[in-house]
Order: structure tokens, then C-alpha cells, then sequence
């Protein structure tokens, strides 16, 4: 049998968490409401059954607990979602395990981390044009072939996900981690990767000045593939803990911004102008030449209000919040998305998983039957001094 943190569909559920967790932000009490409302459940389950040839069972050693998990936990993620999963699901994309079967290439026992898009190749299925270009964040067929609907691993409910003592993943999906990477830095591959795909996404000319709004792990990791990447000039990085304001120094930030006076430290770093409306925040005319909300949303309108006239946002988070778009419309703004990784993307994110100072980055590991203090825990990581959250399945308590 399989131990599992299983997630259901709970519409009540759902509205609840939903309507709780938009009266109460976050915080304390948005960590409860996350453990105790949310439609997840400790069971025990069959053992995952292999898809077909070129799949393998993996023990999942340590699984990270994402802000895309927490937004589905506590009813924030997209309904738009829904026609790309399947129920019920596993959760768990940030993963490093130990493969339980024999692979070409990979032997039995080899340690890996997982690269979660379910495009055409573990679907078995024709080639899309994104999977084609080497591009399976693209992938237009996530819900057919070999598995059941879902964009990730941790959505799908024929290959389980992370928070289990096993799921299943095909070869293309897996990664060898390199013997002198430690499980800690291992499992922050996968958002490494997707920071590395973001700050690819838009053209960063020599010089231009970056904003990252967040300095939770992606805000953080952005600024980081940011410096390792591009030839940025100034970046500018909004954090609201301290633990984060060191970090993102840490990390290349050029100058780190409270979000209450972000628009007018821009104004004086980068000779905008301060607009006050009779409503709402205050915005720049003039700005920074690119932004990356990195918040889950929650940043995206501070972006919208700071960047130059045909500037740059990019959203590098999973929007769940409401924005006024009018600076996108008055100041010609484009707005780009990045989701997940590809091409050489996961190559380079190990490689700065051995270089980067990640040391102390997971300072929270829990087992499976803690489920709710680790979830708790992992909504309330700002204000509890921490960056990533994880759980460690091989551990009974």
C-alpha cells in the first residue's frame, strides 16, 4: 500500500476557503484554514500502476510544499484549472526521490528530480508544436494519451505526486542529481528551473533596470537567474520580512523595497514621476523597464503601476487575485506569462543548485502524518522566518 496525501473535489469546501481566505489574507489564521479546511486527506491507496514502457516508480526522498499548492489548498487557484486535472489527485511537483526501477540510462536507484509537465512524450502521444520546439510547458495535448488529464504531476490522478511514499514518472521527465548535491539543494531544482524559464521569457537588453515584486522562493530565484543570466542593470526587489530582505541581497538584488514605498524609492532610483488617483495606490509615469510579479498575483497591480510606458510585466506566479488593467491599456504595457520550464532550463537550474547560496533555504521538513502543521507552516513561511517548506515521506513521524 501507498501512503498519500490525497486531494478531492469539495465545492463547499472550496467556497468556503475561498471566502475565508480572501477575508483573511494571510497569516496565521490563513495557515489554519489551508490545514484544517482545505479537501486533502491522509490514505492509504494501491501502489501506482506503470503507464507503459519508459516509466518508472519513484520514492519520493523530499517534496516541497509550492505557493500553486497552497492556492489550490485554500481556494485561490483558478477555476480555469479545473479542465486539467484529474480526481482524485496527489499533490507534489517539487520533488528529488530514488527511482524503483530499471531505466535505459537510468538504473534502479538513482537518485533524480522530477521535471513535472505531462506533455506528448510520457502520453505517448503526436507531437504538439510547443513539445516539438522543445517547449512542453506548451503542451496542447495535457489531456490525452497514456494518463489521465492533468498539466503536472501532482494534478494527475494516475501518476500520483510528491506528498506519497511513491508516484510514477517517465524517463523524460527525470533528471540525475549529481552525487555531491544534497537532497535540501535537490529538491529546489524544479523551482530554480522555472525562475531560470521565466527571466528567458522577455528580451533583458544590457543595463535595463528589473523590478521582482515577491522574495518568497520564486522572487528570490528570479533575482538569482536574473544576475547568473541576463546583464541586467539595477534589480530592484520588493520583500516584506526581514529574513527575505537579506536573502534577496544575497541573491544580486541591487535594492531591496518595502512594498508601502516601493513607488517612490522607483521614482527617485529611476526619475519617474509620482501619480496619486482619488482611488487606489499611487503609480509612476516613468519606471523601471521590465517587472516580474513573482506574488501569485497579489504583487501584480504594484507591477502594473511601476513600469516605464511599454515596458515589461511578466507573470512568473500563478495569478489568483483581481487587478485594475488600466496601466496596461493607458501605458501600452506588454504582459507575458512563464510557466514551468524547457529546453536546457532544469540543466541550468542543477547547475545553480551547486553554486548558488542555498544553504538553509529548506528549514522546515515534516513527515506525511504532520500534514497540517507542514501545510500551516508552509502558508505562514513569511512570517515565520521561512523560504521552503517540504516533506519528508520516508519518515513515520
Amino acid at each position: 500500500m501507498n501512503l498519500n496525501l490525497e486531494y478531492h473535489r469539495s465545492p463547499i469546501r472550496y467556497i468556503t476557503a475561498r471566502t475565508a481566505t480572501g477575508t483573511i489574507a494571510t497569516g496565521r489564521a490563513a495557515g489554519w484554514w489551508a490545514a484544517n479546511m482545505s479537501p486533502v486527506r491522509l490514505v492509504n491507496r494501491p501502489e501506482p500502476r506503470l503507464p507503459g514502457p519508459g516509466w518508472t516508480r519513484v520514492k519520493p526522498l523530499l517534496s516541497g510544499i509550492c505557493g500553486s499548492d497552497l492556492g489550490l489548498l485554500t481556494g485561490r487557484n483558478s477555476p480555469y484549472l479545473s479542465a486539467l486535472i484529474s480526481l482524485p489527485f496527489t499533490p507534489g511537483h517539487e520533488v528529488v526521490g530514488e527511482t524503483l526501477d530499471a531505466l535505459p540510462d537510468l538504473p534502479k536507484g538513482s537518485r533524480v528530480v522530477l521535471d513535472p509537465v505531462l506533455g506528448c512524450v510520457p502520453r505517448d502521444v503526436k507531437l504538439c508544436p510547443g513539445c516539438a520546439a522543445g517547449e512542453h510547458s506548451r503542451c496542447d495535448h495535457i489531456t490525452s494519451g497514456r494518463v489521465s488529464a492533468a498539466l503536472q504531476t501532482g494534478f494527475c490522478a494516475d501518476t500520483g505526486g510528491g506528498w506519497s511514499r511513491m508516484f510514477v514518472a517517465h524517463a523524460s521527465q527525470l533528471h540525475k542529481v549529481p552525487d555531491e548535491l544534497d537532497d535540501e539543494r535537490a529538491v529546489l531544482v524544479e523551482p530554480l528551473a522555472t525562475a531560470v524559464h521565466s527571466v528567458r521569457r522577455v528580451p533583458i537588453p544590457d543595463g535595463a533596470s528589473v523590478l521582482v515584486v515577491g522574495a518568497g522562493t520564486v522572487g528570490l530565484f528570479t533575482t538569482l537567474a536574473l544576475r547568473e543570466y541576463t546583464k541586467a542593470g539595477p534589480i530592484y526587489v520588493i520583500a516584506r520580512y526581514g529574513h527575505q530582505r537579506e536573502r534577496a541581497r544575497e541573491m544580486g538584488a541591487t535594492e531591496v523595497l518595502s512594498s508601502d514605498r516601493a513607488a517612490r524609492a522607483l521614482r527617485r532610483a529611476t526619475g519617474g514621476f509620482l501619480a496619486r488617483p482619488e482611488q487606489g495606490a499611487e503609480f509612476l509615469l516613468g519606471g523601471t523597464d521590465i517587472a516580474f510579479d513573482c506574488t501569485a498575483g497579489s504583487g501584480l497591480d504594484t507591477a502594473l503601476r511601476v513600469v516605464r510606458a511599454g515596458g515589461t510585466v511578466l507573470l512568473s506566479g500563478m495569478p489568483n487575485a483581481s487587478v485594475d488593467l488600466t496601466p496596461a491599456w493607458f501605458r501600452e504595457l506588454n504582459i507575458v506569462g512563464a510557466y514551468a520550464s524547457g529546453g536546457n532550463d532544469f540543466p541550468d537550474a542543477m547547475a545553480l543548485a551547486k553554486s548558488a547560496p542555498l544553504n538553509g533555504y529548506v528549514d522546515a521538513v515534516y513527515p506525511l502524518s504532520r500534514w497540517r502543521d507542514a501545510i500551516g507552516h508552509a502558508s505562514s513561511a513569511g512570517r515565520l522566518g521561512s523560504i521552503k517548506v517540504a516533506f519528508d515521506p520516508t519518515k513515520d513521524q
